[in-house]
């Protein structure tokens, strides 16, 4: 009796060390190991509030936490310059593992950074630079350009429209000559009158630029700007607006007819999507109004009478492929055809556009 006992106090000390000794590391890597959760850096040109461009670019990121369950970050106001490269180095020590950097500005500098960081997705917007973990993404933005054009070629009376601009780039100049297009749609006496800011995001500067084209005559102001000074501009003075990047009617509601508008959720969710299953490539992304990352906002009572109507035929064929916005014959400010009849533009040409279609009173330089 006295060995039986003895021989069962060994077996369940001998048990108690095997337990004691067996591997929880091995049972963490099949059963307990959790993957940190995905997290996305964006860098902004300006404030999030700026009721346009950054202000977008959140409301997507917004919308890619909600539908992915992604955690996210952003740094405002990040100048365009090797200031940003450390805003995105910061972005990877708190653990990001893709970084969208969110104006054209940027791409030296993300470029660069991909390099140094090849394991991080790097995305950049508006540029055309590509690396192995590098891509670009922009929106076919002429489109919803062009239907605005036609609002405002309905709705001048001056025939003298102006443009509030930005920088003397490709993204810019394409944006006018569309807009342009579409005025002369409709009204061909008219013409579109451009005024440079040289910057993205000021408020009084882009709004002292409305203001000074409405005192050389112009009865609609449309914009390529950040914020909606130039609406307020028009509303003050009793004119009409174009707005841009967001709907702004709410902005001046006496004076903004539609606005052309960005989407971005459609395009983050999709690369999310694609680095979560592993099957993300960098690529150059250009999407349009059948992909949903542009539209137009919906049309205002100040809009005039049949405009509606025309925008609906329009958007139908830009979607169905029947009509193109940069399609022959186009001739330059000097009456030289650059796009001959029957021909259209590739997306190469347009994305170099460095010229003004007739009826753009302004330099592109």
């Amino acid at each position: 009796m006295k060995n039986m006992i003895k021989f069962l106090g060994i077996a369940a000390t001998t048990a108690a060390l095997v337990v004691g000794c067996s591997k929880p590391a091995e049972i963490d890597s099949t059963t307990a190991k959790a993957e940190k959760p995905l997290k996305m850096g964006f860098v902004y040109i300006g404030p999030i509030g700026d009721g346009g461009w950054t202000f977008e670019h959140d409301k997507g990121r917004l919308a890619a936490e909600k539908e992915l369950g992604i955690k996210t970050t952003f740094k405002e106001s990040v100048p365009e310059s090797s200031e940003a490269k450390d805003v995105m180095r910061n972005m990877i020590d708190q653990d990001c593992t893709i970084i969208a950097a969110t104006s054209f500005g940027y791409m030296d500098y993300i470029a660069e950074l991909s390099k140094e960081y090849p394991d991080i997705v790097f995305l950049h917007c508006s540029g055309y630079k590509q690396t192995e973990n590098m891509g670009n993404y922009f929106g076919r933005m002429y489109e919803p350009r062009f239907l605005s054009g036609l609002v405002a070629g309905m709705k001048t009376e001056s025939n003298k429209i102006g443009y509030v601009a930005a920088f003397e780039i490709p993204e810019v100049i394409r944006g006018i000559n569309a807009f342009t297009l579409g005025v002369q749609a409709v009204n061909p006496e008219a013409k579109v009158y451009v005024r440079w800011t040289h910057t993205w995001y000021d408020p009084a500067k882009e709004k002292a630029a409305g203001e000074a084209l409405i005192d050389e005559g112009c009865d609609v102001i449309a914009q390529h700007q950040d914020t909606a000074g130039p609406q307020q501009a028009a509303q003050e003075r009793g004119d009409f607006s174009i707005g841009y990047n967001s709907d702004m009617s709410a902005m001046a509601p006496k004076a903004n007819m539609t606005s052309p508008v960005w989407n971005w959720g459609t395009y983050y969710i999709d690369q999310i999507k694609k680095v979560q299953a592993g099957t993300w490539k960098p690529t150059s992304y250009w999407g349009g109004m059948n992909d949903g990352v542009v539209a137009l906002a919906p049309l205002t009572v100040n809009a005039p009478e049949g405009a509606q109507a025309k925008v609906d035929e329009y958007a139908s064929k830009i979607k169905d492929g029947t009509f193109t916005v940069f399609a022959g014959p186009l001739k330059n400010q000097d009456g030289t055809i650059v796009v001959a009849e029957g021909e259209s533009m590739s997306d190469g040409d347009m994305l170099k556009m460095n010229w003004f279609v007739q009826g753009v009173e302004g330099k592109t330089k």
